[in-house]
């Protein structure tokens, strides 16, 4: 039997960073499983012939002429499980998608479906079969020879600047210094050891380094397989990118809007090292890797870089970021602290600082850092440095939330020193009594707000009682200091208040919480209520429906239990899913909490301030916190993730008796509503040094993407116990999608130099669409009854009328979503690709099997009509009538919705308009019709349960429309740029395609 070769027994010097070496490992040959109809698999010897005209294979039944594929005859090369064969129910399990490939080939369309060991293994294959496949007859003699290649001519020339006596040899240490320059991050040790490999090999040891072995060495260090193989799939010449392959690049896979060739030419002179490069717009695999690495192409959408939502919303509608004790650099009672932590805190965006204020020992207040009796800083200090830092990292508006523990008389110095400090800052105008909500971030802009309490309206004293509920007030409570009694009975406490003071407080006003009921009735929008974490969390998990109500017009705070004496944190997830805008966090203590809350914060410029989502502003909403499926009205969407591989990952801290060996993972979580929490791993990378590679594909349903948060966390995988390497977090909504790095955080969140993961991001049903849980022609198959939305009864016979004429278009409108979703869902897998493709890749792939037939059937695109047709002339294969199959229904199914959807639109909104007529007359109507209690608790909640779904359902359809819209504007682009198109216009402006239906309002 043959020697199997398989990339995890291969030695390192065995990389795979070149063509040629994809096609020397196929010259060897390799042990694979080939896949039949059956879904029985059989071990084979595959291997390339030598004049590399065809692949073979043996043992086979068949005679040795037959047991082959020829090169000229493969259409195309799939990775993964893309075909009806490898799809099976029989087989979807037994081995991971990036292990399996296939070739289709043949006038017939048919495929060999084939399993690897490793991905390694596939990626070597397939990225030979792509160039061989491009080349056809015109493959050159053999890889490798020939001209310099426009990588190798660079590398050459950096060596001859760095050959300063031109003697055509260069030392070790300039050498390792000059790749080190090249490729930031790399270890100077890992780069020595290549250059003794290669000299032992040569059996050329000393001191200096000729210019063929600084080259070889360049490419076995700096060539990162699976960026190359990347290249090698959009590349026409399988060695750069030309405008066009990048252009191809940008648009198809990373999902940007709009590029030209301008923009290319732009990323080439700026990315490109090579001047040749430069010169003829090629983008070679340097530059290319550069690009990758670059912020132009980081994770997170540069959108949200900056201010980029609604700011005119009442201040009650954003979550907003706030800091409890945030000057506390350690923990409450054994930890260093000094001030410093105020300007962190304001730095990070915070806009909400909790300040305690104490009778200090020279008749003016402070406020005390840390635990000792001596650690208190000056009030007046405090404030000067908040005047100084205020608006710094944000210009909206910041909330002092002031706790008084001091005398009446230092009350008045530091009301004083407020306004004298603060001065213009200070917002002292009184609330709008005809008003109904607090004014927006936008309104309030540089202005900084004081939360406290304030005297009753009928007191005229120079100061007063007021009650005192306690907000796990720092430590110095536990300095003597805190010692007041409690009264008689239980109760609240009462403290003296002055009346300078109170005056300051003016849209923040601490009230103490009674009850929702209570609140309803007679709470005034500028009162706000602060909740304990043990409080909050017993309304979250009791009654999460009216804590989602209060906080549509009310503000309230959460903050930590004072039983958190290591100054932990809490789970902000756990209030904002409740819309608790301000969860005051222990800034000075890292770990998951803080990560939750900082990457949360980074989104909307990192202004402090993030918009809640619309289904918990609007006035008339159904919402369940603590829902476990999807939400009405909100589209489920699909996150695929494929975590590919590492970069310079650094060890864990402390870990140095471990010595090199890291074996990294990665868990990537998603933390939201309780229906989106969810964790997945990677396997372990064992012996992979700092660039592992873990090629695996996770998946993830997010409910509610709004307020989803996804986090990546880098483990070292040992016995003893996983530690803690890297992590990075990310709202939903930043995400971008394609090729992307992962900026990875140490564990206190500041950035690690160079270690990045890198990932490939899709998401589906994104604007809207199908049940996002359905996947595959074998998941479709079985018989599954369609679910519809339906409104449910009120009690109220009036109102029941109005939402039962929303039956019918509620059944039209799903079935016009579904049926457009199942259709493309077809015809991508048909096409081999993925859900998560989008249509302009579909209609590329088709005409590149065409491309690659000598005898190619004759297929068009009818580019003339609005709805183009895909025309035949002649006889086709099976495979691509069953493709001209389904792009038809395709076509039809979205011409249907394009030519509906405005009526079914209009008959939704109209029922929910006549159903929120009823709003105001709601508890008239309820009363007439007797209810009360449950029953009237129940009609309530099936009230806004109809106007949400109603509303919800509309904006489906809305979205549907549009992104039908944009498919057909897709088509027309890459009918024209692929050559299939005829009778050509100038493609229709996707402006004019997706022009959108009316807003909702809400």
């Amino acid at each position: 039997k043959k020697k199997t070769v398989s990339f995890s027994t291969m030695p390192n010097d065995r990389k795979i960073n070149s063509t040629a070496a994809c096609i020397s490992f196929m010259l060897e040959g390799c042990e694979l499983k080939k896949v039949r109809s059956n879904s029985r698999m059989y071990s084979r010897f595959f291997v390339l012939d030598a004049d590399m005209c065809s692949v073979r294979w043996e043992p086979s039944k068949k005679d040795s002429e037959k047991a082959k594929i020829e090169i000229k005859s493969v259409k195309e090369v799939r990775v993964g499980k893309k075909t009806p064969v490898l799809r099976s129910n029989g087989l979807s399990d037994q081995f991971p998608d990036e292990c399996a490939f296939s070739i289709i080939y043949g006038d017939n369309y048919e495929s060999l479906d084939l399993v690897a060991s490793s991905a390694d293994v596939v990626s070597a294959w397939v990225m030979g079969l792509r160039y061989l496949v491009s080349y056809g007859k015109h493959t050159p003699e053999a890889p490798g020879t020939g001209h310099p290649s426009l990588r190798t001519s660079w590398i050459s020339s950096v060596f001859d600047l760095a050959d300063l006596e031109k003697s055509g040899r260069i030392p070790v240490s300039r050498a390792v210094q000059l790749i080190k320059a090249l490729n930031p991050g790399m270890k100077t040790s890992t780069i020595e050891l290549k250059f003794k490999e290669l000299q032992k090999a040569s059996e050329r040891p000393g001191a200096e380094v000729p210019c063929n072995l600084f080259v070889e060495a360049y490419c076995e260090l700096c060539t990162r397989p699976e960026i190359f193989f990347l290249l090698v799939q959009f590349s026409s010449n399988k060695e750069y990118l030309g405008l066009k392959d990048l252009l191809m690049f940008l648009e198809v896979e990373q999902g940007m809007e709009g590029v030209t060739e301008e923009k290319c030419l732009e990323i080439i002179s700026k990315y490109e090292p090579s001047k040749e490069g430069r010169e003829k717009g090629y983008l070679a695999i340097d530059g290319f890797t550069r690009y990758l690495l670059s912020a132009d192409c980081s994770i997170f959408d540069p959108q949200h870089r900056r201010v980029c939502q609604d700011m005119a919303q009442p201040l009650s509608h954003y979550y907003i970021s706030s800091a409890h004790s945030a000057c506390l650099l350690e923990d409450n009672f054994w930890g260093r602290s000094d001030i410093s932590g105020y300007i962190g805190a304001l730095g990070l965006g915070c806009r909400s600082i909790e300040l305690v204020l104490w009778d200090g020992p020279e008749g003016e207040p402070v406020v005390y850092t840390g635990p000792s009796a001596t650690s208190c800083v000056p009030f007046r200090a405090v404030v000067g440095l908040i005047d100084q830092h205020a608006f710094a990292a944000s210009a909206y508006p910041l909330i002092l939330c002031l706790g008084v523990r001091c005398s009446a008389a230092q009350q008045r110095l530091a009301a004083q020193c407020l306004r004298k400090t603060l001065g213009e800052k200070l917002y002292l105008e009184p609330p709008d009594p005809t008003a109904s909500y607090l004014p927006s971030p936008e309104q309030l802009r540089g202005r900084i707000l004081i939360k406290g309490k304030k005297l009753p309206p009928g007191c005229e004293d120079s100061e007063g009682e007021v009650s005192d509920e306690e907000e796990g007030w720092e430590p110095a409570r536990r300095l003597g200091q805190g010692d007041r009694e409690v009264p008689e009975g239980g109760g609240l406490r009462r403290v003296r208040l002055s009346r300078e003071l109170s005056e300051l407080v003016s849209l923040c006003q601490a009230v103490p919480f009674q009850d929702f009921e209570s609140s309803r009735r007679g709470q005034r929008y500028w009162e706000m209520c602060s909740f304990s974490e043990v409080e909050a969390g017993r309304f979250a998990n009791e009654c999460p429906a009216e804590l989602v109500g209060y906080n549509k017009r009310f503000l309230s705070c959460v903050y930590p239990s004072p039983m958190r004496i290591d100054a932990s944190n809490m789970n902000p997830q756990d209030f904002w899913k409740c819309g608790c805008q301000m969860v005051a966090m222990n800034y000075q203590t890292p770990g998951l909490m803080m990560d939750l809350n900082a990457g949360w914060f980074r989104q909307n410029g990192a202004c402090g301030y993030v918009l809640r989502p619309a289904i918990m502003r609007e006035e008339v909403s159904y919402f369940s916190a603590n829902a476990k499926d999807s939400l009405p009205g909100v589209p489920a969407q699909l996150l695929h993730l494929k975590v590919i591989s590492g970069q310079n990952l650094p060890k864990p801290k402390g870990s140095g008796a471990k010595g090199e060996v890291v074996e990294p993972y990665v868990c990537a979580e998603i933390h939201g509503i309780p229906a989106d929490c969810a964790e997945h791993r990677t396997k372990t990378a064992l012996q992979s040094g700092d660039n592992p590679v873990f090629d695996e594909s996770l998946e993830f349903q997010i409910n509610l993407p709004e307020l989803a948060v996804l986090r990546f966390v880098v483990l070292d995988d040992d016995y003893i116990g996983d530690e803690f390497i890297a992590q990075y977090t990310i709202p939903f909504e930043c995400l971008q999608p394609g090729y992307r790095h992962v900026p990875l955080q140490s564990l206190a969140g500041e950035p690690l130099p160079h270690a990045t993961l890198f990932v490939h991001v899709a998401i589906t049903d994104r604007r809207g669409g199908g049940k996002g849980h359905r996947r595959g022609l074998a998941g479709r198959r079985g018989r599954r009854v369609r679910e519809y939305t339906s409104t449910k009864a009120t009690g109220i016979k009036a109102i029941d009328e109005v939402f039962r004429t929303a039956t019918q278009p509620l059944r039209e409108a799903t079935d016009l979503r579904e049926n457009v979703q199942n259709a493309l869902v077809s015809f991508k897998e048909l096409c081999g690709l993925t859900p998560a493709a989008n249509m302009k890749q579909c209609i590329l792939t088709v005409a590149t099997w065409l491309l690659h037939s000598d005898s190619a059937p004759s297929v068009t695109l009818n580019l003339a009509e609005q709805y183009p047709p895909m025309e035949a002339q002649g006889p086709i294969p099976d495979l691509l009538r069953k493709v001209l199959t389904a792009y038809e229904t395709m076509i039809q199914t979205s011409r249907t919705l394009i030519e509906s959807a405005d009526a079914v639109y209009g008959k939704l909104i109209q029922a929910q308009q006549a159903g929120m007529d009823f709003h105001k007359e709601l508890h008239r109507a309820e009363a007439k019709e007797g209810l009360r209690g449950r029953k009237l608790q129940k009609a309530l909640e099936s009230f806004a349960w109809n106007i949400t779904v109603l509303k919800g359902q509309a904006d489906l359809l809305k979205h549907a429309k549009a992104e039908a819209l944009d498919n057909l504007w897709q088509i027309h682009n890459a009918g024209q740029s692929c050559g299939i198109g005829r009778n050509g216009a100038a493609s229709p402006e996707p402006s004019r395609l997706r022009a959108p239906l009316d807003p909702i309002p809400e």
